[in-house]
């Protein structure tokens, strides 16, 4: 049975877009702690990220710190976090988020109710500045 991530991968589930490779993908998470909040995912379904191989480690934390440089710039952020956990889908994801404080490290304090609308404009400024910033090849329309 395909993951959820799967699903939203192969246009089955809606997902807020702003890379899409042949290896891997980012898109907004639904449940952001703060503005910005979206993970970067391997298409190929892998439960744990012990078990993916280097190179594509490698790709999927390369594609995190290239988006994560311009949602620093994009949202003014001091720090951009990092998560990788895995408990509630077991598809590798590694979340990257804006933060200005320790306090935008506390993963129970997302947002559990978004405004759409919200989190639209926000793909749109990290796709525009990710086009800005040279790889509009990757950066779905």
């Amino acid at each position: 049975m395909s993951t959820l991530f799967t699903r939203i991968i192969d246009g089955e589930i809606p997902g807020r877009f702003v890379w899409k490779d042949d290896e891997v993908v980012a898109f907004l998470t639904i449940n952001p702690i703060t503005d910005g909040h979206l993970m970067v995912v391997p298409r190929r379904e892998v439960a744990h990220w012990i078990d993916l191989e280097p190179e594509l480690l490698g790709k999927v934390m390369d594609v995190a710190r290239k988006i994560g440089k311009v949602q620093e710039a994009e949202f003014g952020a001091e720090r951009i976090g990092v998560l990788m956990e895995g408990y509630e889908i077991p598809h590798v994801h590694v979340h990257i988020w804006p933060t200005r404080s320790s306090a935008d490290f506390d993963v129970h304090n997302v947002d559990r109710d978004p405004d759409p609308a919200q989190l639209d404009r926000n793909a749109e400024r990290i796709r525009a500045a990710l086009r800005d910033a040279g790889y509009g090849e990757f950066v779905p329309a």
